[in-house]
């Protein structure tokens, strides 16, 4: 008797994905709870895994996009109790399958795939895995460079370079797609305008290091800027609740609670994963809820659920050095706010000429939900919660 491997449905806006790779290959035997592929949807990546016993037969090959609900593969539990002989001894790399991630690092930084060690479930190697081999492999002493004639032998031996082509065309992944399709219809659909202000980051940078050493040591994290930025969201969402509801159909939802996006860069595209109930949590859940999402985006865990239903979003174009920028919406959501990079820059206070740690704020809105009015409103209080931190619910 087979049991059918069938594509499950991972969200309620997901009608397809990718196998982008199998971690068992056909006439492999496979225990239920294994991970047999991985599942690249336009949001998230999913391990699929096996639900009995038995030899595995593939249907489809890596790389192939398939549909909710179409048969990939097929598990024969007759087998599943069969002597099996033992495998031929193979390589570490076959042994334990590498994410597509892993294995572009292991080919850019040309590492010993069977000399890194895994960390991951089943001892998988993790793409943190092959970032600190890199790292550590850096560390170690330079060999010293090649003689005159080494590199002329070196050289000789190496195959004819190959003429680079004008264009290179590749297919997008979901992922690259979906993100495309989400902006022009926030384009499309809403009247998007963006009004700026600056903050001194000052006070802010001045609390932060005073309670740095003392925050580590006693919730086992750093305190970054973000908590206060949505600390400071939640506050300003408080004062103009507007900016904390959506357009649907011909009526306005007002959202009572604040589950705040938190844009999150990847090497597959940018990921919004949703920090839930922020108004209730303390500075050390954020870090730490901001700290575990930024992991699981780079390792692509992030799951559907933490993707979903947000009511506002904050954008970190800083990060990446961006000096200003207009945010675009997060459809449905009515705002979005953009943080950019910390910069000196000479201000006037009190009539005199000062040099202070400077930050640009844009709030992108949905003008027929909310007026220039509230939006300005909206980012003054923004601005005067990072300018007078201690105003907000501090708790360390």
């Amino acid at each position: 008797m087979s049991l059918q491997v069938k594509i499950p449905a991972v969200g309620e806006s997901i009608t397809s994905g990718v196998v982008s790779v199998w971690h068992k290959k056909s006439g492999e035997r496979v225990r239920k709870g294994e991970p047999l592929f991985t599942l690249e949807t336009d949001k998230v990546s999913t391990e699929i895994v096996a639900d009995t016993d038995g030899v595995l037969e593939t249907k489809v090959p890596e790389g192939q996009e398939v549909k909710i609900g179409e048969i990939v593969a097929e598990i024969d539990q007759s087998k599943a109790a069969a002597e099996v002989p033992a495998p031929a001894a193979k390589s570490t790399e076959q042994k334990t399958p590498l994410s597509p991630a892993v294995r572009r690092i292991a080919k850019e930084e040309k590492l010993d795939v069977s000399q890194l060690k895994g960390s991951g479930k089943g001892s998988r190697v993790t793409k943190g895995d092959a970032l600190a081999a890199v790292e550590q492999r850096e560390q170690k002493p330079t060999e010293a460079p090649p003689t005159d004639e080494q590199a002329e032998r070196e050289e000789a031996s190496l195959p004819p370079a190959e003429s680079d082509a004008r264009v290179t065309r590749k297919r997008m992944s979901p992922l690259r797609r979906k993100i495309a399709q989400q902006l022009v219809m926030a384009q499309q659909t809403a009247a998007i305008l963006t009004t700026f202000n600056e903050c001194d980051m000052s006070e802010v940078q001045a609390l932060r290091a005073h309670a740095q050493e003392g925050f580590t040591q006693k919730y086992g994290i750093k305190l970054g800027f973000m908590s206060f930025f949505i600390k400071a969201t939640v506050a300003a969402l408080k004062a103009v609740p507007s900016i904390n509801g959506r357009i649907e159909g011909d009526d306005f939802v007002q959202n009572n609670y604040y589950d705040i996006g938190v844009a999150v860069g990847t090497e597959r595209g940018l990921v919004v994963p949703v920090v839930r109930d922020a108004d209730r949590k303390s500075f050390a859940d954020l870090e730490r809820d901001i700290a575990e999402f930024a992991r699981k985006a780079r390792e692509g865990k992030l799951k559907i659920e933490e993707l979903q239903g947000g009511t506002f979003t904050i954008s970190n174009g800083g990060i990446y050095g961006s000096l200003l920028s207009t945010p675009i919406l997060n459809p449905p959501q009515s705002g979005i706010l953009g943080m950019h990079k910390i910069m000196e820059r000479p201000i006037a206070v009190n009539g005199a000429v000062v040099v202070r740690p400077m930050m640009y704020l844009a709030l992108s809105y949905d003008h027929r939900a909310v007026d220039g009015r509230e939006a300005v409103t909206f980012l003054i209080k923004v601005k005067e919660g990072i300018e007078q931190p201690k105003t907000l619910p501090i708790d360390f």
